[in-house]
């Protein structure tokens, strides 16, 4: 499982060191790719697996599964964590995401999120804003 923020500097190679902790369930690999609010999602290759198969379920004659579908895959990315546990960020998914240097990568339970610095730290502002004034818990949906 994924846990917590971690603040780091990618190298001038696009590369950046990912916690340790994360390092076991990433020991074979992991896919990156783009993500909401202009992050990056790192997936390990099994929970990778999952997600192709619940997007594989989506009506393909529905236009915007059409348009998610492309932005995920377009810019997915099998990579390798290298000897000291660092991941190649390619530079298409920098420029989306806007990673120059500073950037955090905080653990979503069964994935990854790779953030600039400077985005995470106004969207965490205003996240923790909305979460301190949840009045009500949130229903599971169910099909």
């Amino acid at each position: 499982m994924f846990l917590g923020e971690y603040r780091h500097t990618l190298d001038p190679k696009g590369r950046v060191v990912l916690p340790s902790d994360f390092r076991p369930e990433l020991a074979e690999g992991c896919v990156i790719t783009k993500g909401q609010e202009r992050c990056l999602y790192v997936y390990p290759l099994a929970r990778w697996a999952q997600e192709v198969e619940e997007m594989n379920l989506l009506s393909r004659k529905d236009e915007n599964v059409r348009f998610y579908r492309r932005a995920v895959y377009s810019g997915a990315r099998q990579q390798l964590l290298d000897a000291q546990g660092r991941v190649m960020v390619p530079e298409q998914l920098r420029a989306y995401a806007g990673l120059e240097r500073d950037v955090v990568v905080i653990g979503v339970a069964d994935m990854i999120e790779i953030w600039d610095q400077e985005s995470w730290d106004e969207f965490s502002k205003s996240a923790d804003e909305y979460y301190a004034s949840i009045k009500e818990g949130f229903t599971e949906e169910r099909a």
